[in-house]
């Protein structure tokens, strides 16, 4: 996959909570009722962006200690503003350089960002040695290579007018066989992965459109086109979605999940 060569922009939390923080927890209760991870445990969302994945921890498995980081700001004071995360500690990070010293956590997620990691070993790495041993290292991913981000077909009608979306710089670990490589590699153990479908309604293409707008990578492009590109665009995903009017408009996704565990016992 090719694309822009510009940097997708995290800017707005509100916006993005819109736009992917809905599919983003539809995958996250699936994949923690698959971890099924014990109360009282110390957690860590790596790339936590607006919060969207620490919030379910927050509410569902009355964790010990939480906290995320991230290299987007912006992201993270839409976090630290959500009611449910008062009880969280956010830090702007880098995944490949965790601020955190070796064994500070029993599980560390990362939850839709492997592929936005320029070197996704470091980056699981780096989770492995700040989570104890006998602890949980976990990860889901869009299944980019196959189709399985929800707006592929925005992405598809963008480049089939020659205005290709920016792309993360490693979509190619969000390859179920490039996981299990990343983690077998890591060190990690009892490796065990599963594939998440998922589904969202909108009311109608126009909420949908408007959603694309304030994307973080579709709006980047849609914004720099005229009117009547613009229109174009419209009439080919209605045509590529099949709808028509204002009718209730459904899109899916697939994610890949993974989890293994630290080597040895604390």
């Amino acid at each position: 996959m090719s694309g822009t060569g510009e940097a997708i922009r995290f800017s707005d939390g509100a916006a993005y909570d819109r736009f992917m923080g809905v599919w983003s927890r539809q995958v996250g209760r699936e994949v923690l009722d698959w971890l099924a991870p014990a109360p009282d445990l110390r957690w860590l969302d790596v790339g936590c962006g607006n919060g969207a994945f620490t919030q379910l921890v927050a509410e569902r498995w009355a964790p010990r200690s939480l906290e995320g980081v991230d290299p987007s700001e912006a992201q993270l004071g839409f976090a630290r503003r959500h009611p449910a995360l008062q009880g969280a500690r956010f830090q702007l990070g880098n995944a490949m350089d965790l601020p955190y010293g070796s064994g500070s956590f029993d599980v560390a997620v990362m939850p839709l960002v492997i592929f936005f990691v320029p070197d996704p070993a470091r980056g699981v790495a780096e989770m492995a040695r700040v989570v104890v041993p006998g602890g949980t290292v976990a990860a889901y991913a869009w299944d980019m290579a196959n189709g399985g981000f929800p707006y592929q077909e925005v992405r598809t009608v963008l480049e089939a007018l020659g205005r290709a979306l920016p792309m993360p710089p490693s979509p190619e670990a969000s390859r179920l066989e490039t996981l299990v490589e990343l983690w077998a590699n890591g060190g990690l153990e009892g490796i065990e992965t599963r594939q998440v479908a998922v589904q969202r309604t909108f009311t109608g293409f126009e909420e949908l459109w408007n959603l694309l707008l304030e994307g973080p990578s579709s709006g980047q492009v849609l914004a720099t086109l005229t009117a009547a590109e613009r229109m174009a665009v419209q009439e080919r995903l209605r045509s590529r979605w099949q709808v028509q009017g204002e009718e209730p408009l459904t899109l899916s996704g697939l994610a890949h999940a993974i989890q293994g565990t630290v080597p040895g016992r604390p």
